[in-house]
């Protein structure tokens, strides 16, 4: 039953990623990686919005009955993302840029309606 769930917890990630860039490109975005990793984790989506770079955090859930999507987002993750960002400028060798870290949540409504809530800057 675990690696259901687990299974589930995948594809539910995997359709809001997938639901957060079509938005993030609707919104004039070009997306660079998707899914980067390195040795100090994972970036879900890299981005331009032809001035910053822009690292975004995906947060799918089904609900709200473990909080909001964007409430899984600490500030510790916050700080890795950052980390990774100076990771991922390293290896593709851009110099210097802006860099933005942002939270997409996608919350899946159990009446099949879906919310995407972009926090551009988050702190």
């Amino acid at each position: 039953m675990g690696t259901r769930r687990g299974a589930a917890n995948q594809e539910l990630g995997r359709r809001g990623e997938d639901l957060a860039v079509c938005y993030l490109e609707r919104q004039g975005m070009v997306v660079l990686s998707r899914n980067w990793r390195c040795r100090l984790g994972e970036l879900d989506v890299v981005a331009t919005d032809g001035e910053t770079l822009v690292v975004c955090e995906v947060k799918s859930r089904s609900g709200t009955g473990f909080g909001r999507p964007e409430e899984a987002v600490t500030q510790v993750k916050l700080r890795r993302m950052r980390a990774l960002a100076q990771q991922w400028l390293s290896v593709y060798r851009v110099g210097w840029c802006a860099i933005r870290c942002d939270v997409v949540a996608v919350l899946f409504q159990p009446d099949g309606r879906t919310f995407i809530d972009h926090r551009r800057g988050v702190v």
